[in-house]
């Protein structure tokens, strides 16, 4: 592990997209165990409540993974002066090919993210699905399109 939050905070950031990309939705939750997962103004805390949500609407295939590619992109960390919080605010954008439907992208939007500096380790301690900017054809990725809200 790296403390080097310029560092650090882009591979948590990765790890996610590709745990969930993955269909590992327990081990993308399990990042957000010091900390929660907002979605439309509701704060969700533990791995079986943050993965119960995402397969309440995601749909898995077969091969075990959601068919996507979340690509997360332009983070704007700030680092807290006492060297041991940071707040980062990134965009997301989700390709997906599924079945018969050709790679497309089906969403784009803002993740704003906050850390801490603990045991040696950077760790999520927030994040909030700040908005979808984009939205595409997600039928085949959302069973139903969660309340994005400004969180």
């Amino acid at each position: 592990m790296t403390l080097n939050p310029a560092l650090a905070i882009p591979n948590l950031l990765a790890t996610y997209a590709e745990h969930f990309d993955a269909g590992r939705l327990e081990e993308a939750a399990r990042l957000f165990d010091r900390g929660c997962v907002v979605v439309g103004g509701k704060e969700l805390r533990g791995t079986e409540a943050i993965t119960a949500m995402w397969r309440s609407f995601v749909h898995i295939y077969d091969d075990g993974t959601p068919r996507t590619r979340h690509l997360v992109s332009n983070p704007l960390i700030e680092l807290a002066e006492d060297g041991e919080s940071a707040a980062c605010r990134s965009q997301w954008t989700v390709l997906q090919q599924a079945d018969t439907l050709p790679l497309r992208v089906i969403g784009s939007g803002r993740y704003h993210d906050h850390f801490a500096l603990a045991d040696g380790a950077w760790h999520f301690t927030r994040r909030a699905y700040a908005g979808v900017d984009f939205w595409g054809d997600t039928s085949a990725h959302l069973k139903t399109t969660p309340d994005q809200g400004n969180n």
